[in-house]
Order: structure tokens, then sequence, then C-alpha cells
């Protein structure tokens, strides 16, 4: 294991140097053979202590920036902020916990440390039962899917041998011990996508210092799922490799974990989750629904699908409207005239919004859906970690993919001839992804989907020897541009006040098939109201 940088060893030095001036007690030999003597240096020293004491108080509370030993800058305030130098435990005192903040020192990292992770990061973390901390809530019905994402290895367990095969497509090897993160690199990911993913998990541990258990898993960063159920089916087939990604579908065990855009997309300018969020909240108040234009409304690249291409015949023509407003994304250009096009907070504009997958599963759909606008869902192929917990005509509106273009004016006749049921949809979407998919909760189920695939370990995680032990400065200080931006504005600053929210039980196969069963039956209503509009359309004269 490598790490950049040696300031341990230099700490190590100072510190047992300075240890044996303050453990020698020859100086105070003289003073102990009298006892007179001994009592006036009582005396003496007690009021030392009692001045040093009430000297150190008042440094605490002051508004100064001072330096600690490891070169760590503490920037004191009126609440004096707390900045463990222990590494294993902080303290449990509600009123410190409160207060603790993880600065993220460049400086000492750059010049100091000489790029050594911090030694005084936190390693365990007792959150206590006290009525000032928020309740934990029983986590959203999508985390639920973690129990049969994780079902095929329940049996067997997973071995070191089944983990390594995985390793064939994988780009990055994750190993947690003792709380903190080393990654072995295989090879490098499309743009940011594998810095954002291990970003994202090392705010994981600085949000729940010492509560991610040990664990060694394999990261494939291309979009499709490869580990096909086919090949591991029947009674005597092989145990399926585990392997982390950002989709599935339903002829893959490909385990899904959020995306990268979660923490940022410097690309083409997204920003992170927590603040894009606000922003879109925001943005649904510019223009009340019944306001925007009544039109479904899709913005993308089509080049990367041939269902994209096909959506583009659906746009409005000389000869035909098919209620859609359909615009091909030129990112080269944008990029060059800096993104004012494609602000996500301002696309709120139409009572409809398309969302159609392109090689495979889309990030965009998690914008779309936070727009109040009703979300018309191409039918997808893949899932990410939280859409298996949309209903159709709940929260979207179901769209045919092999007649996209009647299956979409459909639709938008329908909305607009029930606006108040319309609205109803479009709205429990976006409540949906504020409420359930705030940032707290994509850590809460990175946490339980990192525990309960820990518990299926046969083995004890091991330490490669070419992996990179990661820390937030290792990662952050080196960077430029947006993508240092970004790591900054979605850094983890303290740890959380509670703990994460308490896993539901997996599905029971009756509540399975009633859940799969409700949005086939919703899905099939809706194409049997479109052909029946249909059929009526083409009666008449």
């Amino acid at each position: 294991m490598r790490e950049a940088g040696s300031f341990q060893q230099r700490f190590s030095h100072y510190a047992s140097s300075n240890s044996r001036y303050f453990s020698d007690h020859r100086l105070l030999k003289p003073f102990l053979k009298s006892p007179a003597t001994f009592s006036l240096f009582f005396l003496f020293f007690s009021l030392f202590l009692l001045t040093g004491v009430f000297f150190s108080t008042r440094l605490l509370h002051s508004s100064t920036t001072a330096h600690n030993l490891s070169g760590n800058t503490i920037k004191g305030s009126a609440k004096a902020q707390f900045y463990p130098n222990n590494t294993s435990q902080i303290p449990e005192n509600p009123n410190h916990r409160r207060q603790v903040e993880f600065t993220l020192d460049c400086t000492s990292f750059n010049n100091i440390t000489r790029g050594t992770c911090p030694p005084n990061y936190p390693t365990k973390w007792t959150v206590e039962e006290d009525l000032d901390r928020p309740s934990s809530a029983t986590c959203p019905d999508h985390f639920r899917w973690i129990h049969e994402d994780l079902m095929p290895w329940a049996r067997t367990g997973i071995t070191r041998a089944t983990l390594e095969a995985g390793k064939r497509t994988a780009n990055f090897r994750l190993v947690i011990l003792n709380g903190k993160a080393y990654v072995e690199t295989y090879k490098k990911s499309f743009q940011t996508r594998d810095t954002f993913t291990v970003w994202g998990i090392l705010q994981l541990l600085r949000r729940y210092p010492g509560k991610v258990p040990d664990l060694e898993l394999m990261f494939d960063c291309v979009d499709w799922p490869v580990i096909l159920t086919s090949h591991f089916s029947g009674p005597n087939g092989p145990t399926p490799p585990p392997l982390f990604r950002y989709c599935g579908d339903d002829a893959t065990l490909d385990i899904v974990f959020p995306d990268w855009s979660f923490w940022g997309w410097p690309e083409i300018n997204i920003k992170p989750w927590e603040a894009l969020l606000k922003d879109l909240k925001e943005g649904n108040k510019r223009i009340p629904w019944k306001r925007r234009e009544a039109y479904a409304y899709w913005k993308g690249n089509p080049e990367v699908a041939e269902t994209r291409k096909d959506l583009l015949k659906c746009n409005v023509s000389d000869q035909q409207d098919w209620n859609t407003r359909v615009f091909a994304q030129d990112w080269m250009k944008e990029s060059q005239q800096g993104y004012k096009q494609s602000d996500l907070a301002n696309q709120c504009l139409h009572r409809y919004k398309i969302y159609i997958e392109g090689s495979a599963w889309s990030v965009s759909e998690k914008y779309i859906l936070a727009c109040d606008s009703v979300t018309l869902i191409v039918k997808p192929h893949y899932y990410d970690f939280f859409t298996r917990g949309l209903m159709p005509v709940h929260h979207y509106w179901p769209v045919k993919d092999d007649d996209k273009c009647k299956s979409i004016k459909f639709a938008v006749d329908w909305g607009n001839s029930h606006k108040q049921k319309a609205q109803a949809i479009g709205k429990a979407a976006s409540s949906f992804i504020q409420e359930e998919l705030k940032m707290d909760y994509v850590y809460d189920y990175m946490f339980h989907l990192l525990s309960e695939y820990s518990k299926l370990l046969t083995f004890k995680p091991k330490i490669p020897r070419n992996a990179i032990k990661l820390c937030s400065e290792a990662m952050a200080c080196p960077a430029e541009g947006l993508t240092k931006k970004f790591m900054m504005d979605s850094l983890v600053k303290r740890p959380a006040d509670s703990s994460p929210c308490a896993m539901p039980p997996p599905y029971d196969p009756a509540s399975l098939h009633f859940v799969l069963s409700r949005k086939e039956n919703s899905i099939k209503q809706v194409e049997k109201w479109e052909t029946s509009f249909w059929n009526t359309q083409s009666k008449q004269p």
C-alpha cells in the first residue's frame, strides 16, 4: 500500500523527544528532600496550575487561529470548534459532537505532511440517544431493493475467488479497513466518473466515521451491466461475481450504486446534487404548472442511441404536431458559451418533460423528475438505485418505445384535459425527489448497501500492494477548476447528528408480486386508454 508522504515519522520523533523532557523528574529531587520546601513548592505549583487553566480556557474561546502539532489549522470561534487529535474516538458529549468539523487543510497536506492523509480523522463515532437528536426514520421503500440486489449471494456468500472474477471489467477495487479507504485502479473511466464515485465514498466515511464495516469490492463505471443472469442460472450454476455499477436490468445481476453526478459532473457543469436540488426547488416556483408550455419537452444528445434519434421524428413540423418540442444538445458548443442554455433549474418551463434512455440508463432522470412537470418515461430497459421505487401513473406517465410520437401526443392531450390529475403526477414525482432522494438518503443507501454487502464476505479484506490510501485531502487538494470546486461544495464537513435511517425488511414473495403486478397493470391501463383514443380518432372523418 502506497501513501504520498511521511509526516507521521517526524511527528513520532517530536513526541518521543518531548516526552522524555516532561517525564524526567530529576529536577524535582532537591524539593522532595525537605517537607517545608516541598510544601512551598506545592503551593506555588498549585497556583501555577490554576492560572494555566484560566489562561487556557480564555484562549479556547478567543477568535484566533492557531496551529496544532499536526500542522492542522484550527479556526477558533465563539463556539470553540473542536478538531480532535485523537485518531481513535471523538468524545461522546453531544455538545462537542455538534461542534466537530473536519476542515480540509491543503496547506499542511501539500507542504508539511507532503501528501500524507491526516492522521486525525476519527475512526469511531457514537451517536447518543438524546432528546435534541432527530430520531432515525425508516428508510424510503426503494431501500428494500438492496436485499433483492444481494440475493444471488445470500446462500453461498462471497469468496475471494468470486470477488476476483469481477476484476475483468472493473475500473477499480475499493477496500475499506478501519474506516479508511484504499483504491487499486485498473483502468481509467470515462471522464471523471471514477473520481467522483470514490469522492462520494470518502464523504460517506466522513459522515459516519468508523460505522462503515471492512469490505472489499469491484466497481465498473461503464454504463451497461455485464453480469448476465443466464450465465449463472440453474441449481449447479457458478456463483456470479459481485460487481458494482450505476445501473442494472432484468437480465443482469450487477449491484446498483448511486452515480457519480450526486457529487458533481464537471465536464458538463452540473453541480453537486445537494445544491442543485435546492435550485430545482426554486426553479419550480418561477412558473406555475398551468402557466407552463402545454407541450412535452426534451433536450439531450441524440447521437448516443437509436431510440433518441427516433424521438427526433416526433418534433413539430409543417405536416404534423405531436405536442412535442425536442432539441438536440451540442455539448461542445454549450461549453464554449459557458453552459448558459443548460441550467437545469431554468428548464422547468413545460407541463411535460420526456425521459428517454441513452446507451443505457441516464443520470438526467432525477433532474427531469424534480421539475413538477409530468414526466413522460419512454419504456425503460434499465434501472438505477431509486427508480424501482417509482410507480406508473402516480410518479410518471409511461410512454411506448415502439410508437413514441402517438404515445406522447396522447399523454399530453390527456394531461391537458385532466389538469388536476396531471399536476398531481408531477407533484408526486418532485416530492419523491425532494424528500426521498435528498442527499441524506443517498448516503444512507450507500451505507446500508455496503453494510449488507460486507456481511456476505467470507474472507478478511486486505489492502492490495498497488492500492493507494485515499482521503479528501488527497483528492481535493491537487484538483483544479470545476473538479476542485465541486469537491469543496460537496465536502462533508462534520459527522451526521443521527444514525442512518432504519433499513426496511426485504420483500416477501407476496409483497414483491403485488408491487410488480401493480406497476404492470398501471402500464396496461394507460395502453388501453391510448388504444381507445386512437381508435376513436381513426373513425372521425
